[in-house]
């Protein structure tokens, strides 16, 4: 063979093989470490999106839920409304004298945290109540939105929204990705998460399901107002999740992820539908980066849920094993 036939034969051996190799496809979880976590949720998603395969769902059908507290953002000393509601107590506080001898408003004025939360469900729908009624949904919302920009976590010293864990917004972006419709189905307050979550996790106010108080339309010098009333209309938090998802989503999730036992009932019903099913919890263990706890908690108990976890083998998501970042600002 001659120079001239082997030059033409090498250069179309490269325009046939040698040319630049693809780049790998970006990885669409960074934060999280490689490992069984990780490699179980991007199966799961490649089985449920493979067109054709035996686990194929329609992307109508892909519906993922996520708890908010302990879950998409942290949950400790205590849950982060509860400081917004303390922080309402303690505005109004020189309007009701009486506050200073009734519990929970006298733990919360005292600083005596454990006292103000021994009241419990109780206490917080008081607190519910006295701190929010009489208001126009309008104004609670932009109330909110104040609050949640300026206030600061007593530990970290930042807005509670930069305490939103990286790796849960990398997951919910990925099942987005993938035609999946993501909800927030929390114990938390409904109007109060609203106010910032779609600016927050990208999650827009009707794919939120939350505890919800009472409200009155009143029609004001031709103006149609919603006022909010000191009741409390359903409470979103263990079995009232599953009923709560069918009020407001009307589909069985594929995808649920809690962390306590207040999630137990939604990962029960996800599970107990047919097709492939995903569960998942995170599991605090993390003391340095971010909290370590589950059986004894007072906030996010973790028990029930984890023993049924074991023998059923939903996801245990170990935050300080499987997760390379927990916050954002740590990037």
């Amino acid at each position: 063979m001659s120079r001239t036939t082997s030059a033409a034969a090498f250069s179309l051996a490269c325009a046939l093989g040698c040319g630049p190799r693809p780049s790998p496809a970006p990885d669409p979880l960074p934060s999280w470490t490689a490992g069984p976590a990780k490699n179980a949720i991007l199966d799961f998603v490649l089985r449920v999106t493979q067109d054709g395969g035996p686990d194929y769902v329609p992307a109508a059908e892909r519906i993922a839920t996520f708890d908010n507290d302990g879950t998409l953002w942290s949950e400790q000393p205590m849950y982060f409304q509860a400081f917004f509601l303390f922080d309402r107590v303690k505005e109004l506080a020189p309007k009701h004298p009486e506050w200073r001898l009734k519990q929970p408003f006298k733990g919360i004025l005292e600083g005596d945290l454990k006292a103000a939360l021994a009241s419990g469900e109780r206490g917080l729908a008081e607190l519910f109540g006295s701190t929010s009624a009489g208001m126009t949904t309008e104004e609670f919302e932009s109330m909110v939105k104040a609050w949640i920009v300026l206030a600061k976590h007593p530990r970290f010293k930042r807005p509670f929204t930069d305490l939103v864990f990286q790796p849960m917004l990398e997951l919910t972006a990925y099942l987005k990705a993938n035609g999946f419709k993501t909800f927030i189905v929390s114990g938390g307050g409904l109007e109060f998460m609203r106010a910032w979550t779609e600016r927050v996790y990208g999650i827009p106010p009707e794919q939120v399901v939350g505890s919800t108080g009472k409200m009155q339309f009143q029609n004001i010098d031709g103006r149609p107002i919603l006022f909010r009333l000191p009741q409390i209309n359903f409470v979103d938090d263990g079995p009232g999740k599953p009923v709560g998802i069918q009020n407001w989503i009307g589909r069985r999730p594929i995808f649920a992820a809690g962390n306590s036992d207040g999630d137990l009932e939604m990962l029960e019903w996800t599970m107990a539908g047919q097709r492939a099913r995903f569960a998942m919890l995170v599991h605090h263990t993390d003391g340095e980066r971010e909290w370590a706890y589950d059986r004894q908690s007072h906030v996010g108990r973790l028990d029930k849920a984890l023993d049924e976890a074991g023998q059923k083998h939903w996801l245990v998501v170990d935050m300080k094993q499987d997760w390379k970042t927990v916050y954002p600002f740590e990037k």
